[in-house]
């Protein structure tokens, strides 16, 4: 029973991650179009779109930095995943723009959070 748990308690934690991001995000004149979209078995956390460009966000959410910073997670793996489904997913709606990976780092503490964005943190190798 305790992995069900465990399992529960890390979807609330990246819920609540997601929606201080989706905040953040808009605050920041971002327009949200899709939150946990799907390309199989990946998962886009956020696309948006700000200045003219598509931007993908990646978010992580943590209760502590005290292991490692959120962001560090994004291993290169887990960057070819996410530009998987983002190609899959310009190609899914026929769009002709630029696109930027960014992360969202969250830390929380308590009633409150840390927060950090990283533009255009990876880039698609090819």
């Amino acid at each position: 029973m305790k992995k069900v748990d465990d399992l529960n308690h890390s979807r609330e934690l990246g819920k609540k991650g997601e929606e201080i991001a989706v905040e953040y995000l808009t605050k920041k004149g971002y327009k949200i179009h899709h939150r946990n979209w799907h390309f199989g078995h990946k998962e886009l956390d956020i696309v948006a779109s700000y200045k003219e460009m598509l931007v993908v966000v990646e978010v992580k959410t943590r209760w502590t930095n005290y292991w490692e910073e959120p962001k560090e997670s994004v291993r290169r793996k887990k960057q070819r995943f996410i530009i998987e489904a983002a190609e899959e997913y310009v190609q899914h709606y026929n769009l002709n723009t630029d696109v930027q990976f960014d992360i969202i780092s969250i830390v929380l503490l308590g009633n409150k959070h840390e927060i950090e964005h990283i533009e255009d943190a990876f880039q698609p190798s090819f």
